[in-house]
């Protein structure tokens, strides 16, 4: 078995497209336009504000426009941060049988602190992680190593005995450039881009329920 399991955030432990749907629907309604539904909007939350207000507005970082909306969604955003979000179905039993095993388990995401740890907590999650690596934690943000070697580091384990759980290409990225063993999270996000299957994990996994399985059959 690993001897830790790591997850994305958004996507992969939560779902939280509810809330930042529902942040970006209030930007729209403040620029005049039109809410858009959370089958279009799902598949842009894992890229963060980023992906959001390009799915919702069309603008780029690129785009000079782009950093005062940023700040507004962020900030509609920290308003409600924890009001629909839920685990996914099969996580929280996912963790209990992490626990009762004895394997850690945290979380690596790009999500700024601001957000990332107080939602853990409204989740109930953040005194039972063993860390929690956002994307203002390393100094680079995925698909860099970075995190996920700071992750390692404060959890005493060696990178290639964790396994990393995301619903992002990048994640994959990621994971493998650290050596730990990659795996999709079927049941995510999973962006508009390249298939998962094209992504280069080491497995796909269809509920949480899978993950330690899929871990001890590629050790």
């Amino acid at each position: 078995m690993p001897e830790a399991v790591l997850f994305d955030l958004d996507g992969t432990l939560a779902d939280t497209a509810p809330d930042l749907g529902g942040a970006l629907n209030r930007l729209l309604q403040e620029h005049g336009q039109a809410p858009l539904s959370m089958e279009k909007l799902r598949p842009h939350v894992s890229s963060g504000a980023r992906g959001m207000i390009g799915a919702g507005l069309g603008v780029t970082p690129a785009d000079p426009k782009y950093p005062t909306l940023q700040q507004r969604f962020l900030a509609i955003y920290q308003e409600a941060l924890c009001v629909d979000t839920r685990l996914f179905e099969g996580v929280a039993q996912h963790l209990d049988e992490l626990e009762t095993q004895g394997i850690a388990w945290g979380i690596i995401t790009n999500k700024s602190q601001r957000f990332a740890i107080p939602l853990m907590q409204q989740l109930g999650l953040r005194q039972r992680c063993a860390c929690i690596v956002c994307g203002d934690s390393a100094r680079r943000s995925k698909p860099h190593a970075h995190p996920m070697h700071l992750a390692s580091a404060l959890l005493g384990i060696k990178a290639t005995n964790c396994v990393y759980v995301g619903d992002d290409e990048r994640d994959v990225i990621a994971g493998r450039a650290a050596g730990m063993t990659t795996v999709v999270a079927a049941w995510g996000y999973l962006g508009d881009g390249r298939p998962p299957a094209a992504w280069g994990a080491d497995a796909i996994a269809g509920s949480p329920q899978e993950i330690l399985g899929i871990a001890a059959a590629k050790r």
